[in-house]
């Protein structure tokens, strides 16, 4: 990478950390920071979604069902909004439609790690690799709403995997 590359790498990374860190917007679609992970920003997102998860089921059954839905449409806006900002459709480090993803794959299994590692392994295969129908959505669905979306079809693959799993258990 020559200087002038160099130099534009930081400038970019400066851009991203002042969106990421400058509003309340950026800080929750970057998942508490989390998305700016050099490093499978993604992934990242996930993790620190998971002990939410936690404290989104104490809600009781209603409860988690009224915050989950509104944390999504949030999402929408969240995530449109700072991918305007950012001139990036569906940037890797806008995160929360990650995290939302995570907490509907884990909605259905017990709160016992191997479960809860289980719903994280099987999200985090089906967001990454984009299987029918999940890829034509990504590549298909604009805004707010198509960042949010794929991710929830990939939860949903989760969730149908992990209850014929439990029914075989």
């Amino acid at each position: 990478m020559n200087s002038t590359e160099q130099d534009k790498t930081v400038m970019d990374r400066q851009v991203l950390k002042k969106v990421a860190l400058g509003s309340p917007s950026g800080w929750l679609a970057f998942g508490f920071g989390s998305g700016l992970s050099p490093f499978a920003p993604g992934t990242m997102g996930t993790l620190v979604a998971i002990p939410f998860i936690f404290a989104l089921k104490s809600l009781g059954t209603f409860g988690f069902w009224m915050v989950l839905v509104l944390l999504f449409f949030l999402g929408i806006s969240l995530c449109g909004r700072v991918s305007s900002k950012l001139g990036v459709h569906d940037h890797g480090g806008i995160v929360w439609d990650e995290m939302v993803g995570y907490w509907l794959a884990a909605a259905f299994v017990p709160l016992q790690w191997p479960w809860l590692l289980a719903a994280f392994l099987l999200f985090r295969f089906f967001d990454i690799f984009k299987p029918w129908p999940i890829r034509q959505i990504d590549k298909k669905v604009s805004g707010g709403f198509g960042i949010m979306v794929d991710d929830i079809v990939a939860a949903l693959f989760t969730i149908v995997i992990l209850a014929v799993v439990q029914n075989v258990l």
